[in-house]
């Protein structure tokens, strides 16, 4: 929890050096501090030691990786911008499901000194991951203007834009419920009798379906049937009725059945909410600040999620179980989404549609397109490169 904490607050300033720097050489750096904070924590003799290995180097590390990656991303495609995001984003649903039990056999036969060694050593590969992001400059996009001081370079200009202040606002509510049940839903199926392998089967039932929403989401987002600021509003609502769901589980008869059940309904909202919540980025704050953006985002679902778990277990220590958890949390989420509502697109026009424009072409596919310049940060004057 504490390297989630760093990696998301310091989001921005992995934007930043980003913007100023290239994604390519930054993303390779956090690969390096990573990595770092890995092996550094292996020889941890005191808990202050795992703190600064694991919550500020490598949380640093995951900060200067995630955003600038994602953000590159988002500026690679066009029409199937969020279905590209989606499938970037499967590894955590797949993480969820695969990395407890390597973990645990880890754990097992090395001890968490070897776990933690190992664990450094697959993370380096973020380096060779990160020198594979080209920075593409495609025909017709607009180019970016240089920030003008520190605020404008960690993006905090984009809070003046009513629009992106509406989407934080929302996004905070909504990272407040977000994340417990990456942290209680186990604890909660514990509690509703079920034993460890039922447990963990309501885990990775969540994960499942987590992963697949991600992809079938981005297919749909793409589709241009609906607009993504109402999708996220829509699928935002139906996490925090997920989120209800599994709360409500003790007054049911049945709580393995329909807990299964609310776990994977939950999966499914929230796998189709994340793709989203990148996704209508630039359309918000336009393409040439998405990577700013993505760092923003970042910080401010981890104001939700810092207070979201340690409510979640305030509640249940107050009350015995998990129910008003995640009642609460529910509620959260809901709220955020209500938000949303003020956010452009989400609630239908009442004047005449126009007849839909051509959608863009295809760019920065990494296919062969003529006339794509290859940005150098250290040659000001770009060179055409026509074998992308």
């Amino acid at each position: 929890m504490q390297e989630f904490r760093s990696e998301k607050k310091t989001g921005p300033v992995g934007s930043a050096l980003s913007t100023r720097w290239g994604a390519r050489p930054v993303v390779m750096v956090g690969g390096i501090l990573t990595s770092l904070g890995f092996i550094f924590s292996a020889f941890a003799g005191s808990l202050l030691h795992l703190y600064l290995g694991l919550g500020v180097l490598a949380g640093s590390g995951w900060a200067l990786v995630f955003a600038p990656a994602v953000g590159t991303l988002s500026c690679y495609f066009s029409r199937r911008r969020v279905l590209a995001v989606g499938l970037a984003l499967t590894g955590n649903g797949a993480c969820s499901l695969l990395l407890a039990p390597a973990l645990q056999l880890l754990l097992y036969t090395f001890g968490w000194r070897g776990a933690l060694l190992l664990l450094g050593a697959i993370t380096l590969h973020l380096t060779p991951c990160g020198a594979l992001l080209r920075p593409l400059a495609l025909p017709g996009d607009p180019p970016a203007p240089p920030p003008h001081g520190p605020l404008a370079a960690l993006g905090l200009d984009l809070f003046t834009r009513r629009s992106f202040l509406v989407f934080a606002l929302g996004t905070v509510m909504v990272g407040g419920g977000y994340f417990v049940p990456y942290v209680h839903l186990a604890p909660h199926a514990l509690d509703q009798g079920l034993a460890g392998y039922g447990a963990g089967l309501v885990v990775a039932v969540a994960a499942v379906a987590d992963a697949s929403a991600r992809l079938v989401c981005g297919w749909l987002a793409d589709q241009g049937w609906v607009p993504l600021t109402r999708l996220l509003a829509v699928f935002g609502a139906l996490t925090g009725l997920g989120l209800l769901a599994v709360g409500l589980v003790p007054v049911v008869g049945n709580k393995e059945g329909f807990l299964l059940v609310t776990a994977g309904a939950y999966g499914l909202s929230a796998g189709s909410y994340t793709p989203l919540l990148l996704g209508v980025l630039p359309g918000l704050v336009g393409i040439e600040s998405v990577i700013q953006a993505t760092g923003l985002v970042m910080m401010l679902m981890s104001l939700g999620g810092l207070l979201g778990p340690p409510l979640s277990g305030f509640l249940r220590d107050e009350t015995g179980d998990f129910t008003t958890s995640f009642l609460v949390c529910g509620i959260l989420v809901l709220s955020g989404s209500f938000i949303y509502m003020g956010l452009p697109g989400v609630m239908p026009s009442c004047h005449p549609a126009s007849s839909p424009a051509t959608a863009p072409p295809e760019r920065g596919e990494l296919l062969p397109i003529p006339q794509v310049a290859l940005l150098s940060s250290g040659n000001p004057h770009s060179t055409l490169d026509t074998a992308c």
